[in-house]
C-alpha cells in the first residue's frame, strides 16, 4: 500500500509542476480603470469630485491577501484628469484634500497635472481641504482656482523638511563598524553612518532654501492673483507653522470657510446652472453612497504606516534623504 502511494505522488509531483508552468495563478486580483459613479443630483453638467487622500507620494498603496495595489496619488490624478479632460459634460472640479503633504516631487507633479488640465479643459477646479491639507497639500491646492477650507480643518505648514538618523553610536554599541570606498569627498553625502560635517549640513540646507523658494513662488502666484497677498506678508507666515480655517481666511492663505455641500452649491452659481450631476471615479468593487464617503484622515495616515515607510525604507539597506512638503510633528 505504502508503495503504491509513493508512486502515486512521484507521478503527480511532475504533473502539478507542469500545470504551474502553463497557468498563471494571481492571487491579486487585475487592476481596472476608473469608472465613474453618481453620488447625487441630475442634470446633464456633471462636477466632479477627485480625492487626494493621504501621503503624496509615488509610492504604490499594496494590498493585503487578495487584493490589488493601488495606483499612487501621482498615478491616480493623471489617470483621472485624462478621463476628466475627455467628458465634455465637466461642468468643474472640486478636488477633496486630507494629507499631511508628502514628496517635493510627487506633490509638485500633481500640481503640474492640475494646472495643465486647466489649461486644457477650460472648467474651475476648486480645493476643498476637509481635515487637514497641509504642506504638500496645500501647494496642490494652488493649482486650484479657489481655496476653501472647512470650519474645523487644519492647513498651512508652508516649508520644507528632511531628516535622517545618525546610528554611528548605535553600531559602536553592537560593535558594528562601517567601511565605505569613495570616488569624492561628498559621494556619501548624509550618509546615516557618521555625523554630518558642516559643509553638509551647508550643502543641504542650500538644498532646502532653493525648494522653500518654489513653494513660495507657487503660492504666491496664487495668493497674489486671488487674495491680494503679498510676498512680503506670505514670507511672515511661511515658517511651516499650521493654521485653522478661520486664521487662514484671515491671513488670505484660503478664499472661504465653508461645508463641502456648500462649496459644491456655490460652483454651480458660479457656473449659472441650477442642476448638476456630482460624480467621481472609482475602481470596479469601489464604493462611494454620498459626497463625504472613503474621506479618511489625514492625520491617521500622518502618524501611520505610509509615512513610517517613507522615512525608513530609505535607510536600509540604502541609506538616503527624503525632501518633504509635510507637515511631520
Amino acid at each position: 500500500m505504502k508503495g503504491r502511494i509513493s508512486l502515486f505522488f512521484l507521478f503527480l509531483i511532475p504533473l502539478l509542476f507542469s500545470l504551474a508552468s502553463c497557468v498563471n495563478i494571481s492571487l491579486s486580483p487585475e487592476q481596472k480603470p476608473l469608472k465613474e459613479k453618481l453620488i447625487e443630483g441630475r442634470g446633464r453638467p456633471k462636477i466632479l469630485l477627485l480625492d487626494l487622500d493621504g501621503v503624496i507620494s509615488f509610492s504604490e498603496k499594496k494590498g493585503g491577501l487578495g487584493a490589488s495595489s493601488q495606483p499612487s496619488p501621482v498615478a491616480y490624478f493623471k489617470e483621472a484628469l485624462v478621463k476628466a479632460q475627455a467628458d465634455k459634460d465637466i461642468a468643474g472640479v472640486i478636488i477633496r484634500i486630507n494629507s499631511p503633504g508628502g514628496g517635493v516631487t510627487a506633490s509638485d507633479v500633481i500640481y503640474h497635472e492640475i494646472m495643465a488640465f486647466k489649461k486644457k479643459k477650460k472648467v474651475p477646479v476648486y480645493a476643498y481641504i476637509m481635515d487637514i491639507g497641509a504642506s504638500g497639500g496645500y501647494y496642490v491646492a494652488q493649482a486650484a482656482d479657489r481655496i476653501i477650507a472647512s470650519p474645523t480643518a487644519l492647513t498651512g505648514s508652508i516649508g520644507v523638511i528632511a531628516m535622517k538618523f545618525d546610528i554611528e553610536g548605535l553600531m559602536s554599541k553592537v560593535g558594528v563598524r562601517e567601511e565605505t570606498y569613495k570616488s569624492g569627498a561628498e559621494k556619501d553625502f548624509w550618509s546615516p553612518f557618521r555625523p554630518s560635517t558642516p559643509q553638509e549640513k551647508t550643502m543641504l540646507q542650500g538644498i532646502i532654501n532653493n525648494l522653500f523658494s518654489r513653494f513660495i513662488n507657487v503660492v504666491n502666484e496664487n495668493r497674489q492673483k486671488n487674495a491680494k497677498l503679498t510676498r512680503q506678508q506670505l514670507l511672515q507666515l511661511a515658517d511651516g507653522r499650521i493654521f485653522t480655517a478661520d486664521q487662514a481666511l484671515k491671513d488670505k492663505l484660503i478664499d472661504q470657510e465653508a461645508y463641502l455641500d456648500d462649496s459644491i452649491s456655490g460652483l454651480k452659481k458660479s457656473l449659472g446652472i441650477k442642476k448638476a450631476r456630482v460624480v467621481t471615479y472609482l475602481r470596479p468593487s469601489s464604493f462611494k453612497s454620498t459626497i463625504y464617503s472613503s474621506a479618511r484622515l489625514a492625520a491617521e495616515a500622518a502618524a501611520g504606516r505610509d509615512l513610517f515607510s517613507i522615512y525608513t525604507g530609505s535607510l536600509w539597506p540604502e541609506p538616503g534623504v527624503s525632501f518633504m512638503y509635510m507637515w511631520n510633528p
